[in-house]
């Protein structure tokens, strides 16, 4: 093991998950905000971003960013693969790595 990198079983300790996926979501937004870009999945995937930590229009769960990265990691990979996103790629495998 790389001892340089970090362990997130051990401890998720100074490992922003919760910012870095804001930024993801962020990079995320570029593309599927473009009419151009999006279609039906990625817009059922903005509502489900409208409802974070609300609960109440939930059926009480709270979700979050990374609970969605994790959930739809794959059609992530898939959307920034898709145009060629690099910054956004480094991110999500970042936020694998440590947080998923």
């Amino acid at each position: 093991m790389n001892l340089k990198q970090t362990d997130r079983y051990l401890s998720y300790k100074n490992i922003d998950c919760a910012g870095n996926s804001k930024r993801l979501m962020a990079m995320l937004r570029r593309h599927i905000d473009d009419p151009e870009k999006s279609n039906p999945f990625w817009e059922k995937f903005k509502e489900m971003l409208a409802e974070i930590d609300q609960p109440q229009q939930n059926n009480g769960r709270r979700i979050d960013e990374l609970f969605l990265i994790h959930t739809y990691i794959n059609n992530l990979y898939e959307i920034f693969e898709g145009y060629a996103d690099a910054e956004a790629l480094s991110l999500l495998d970042q936020i694998e790595r440590e947080c998923c």
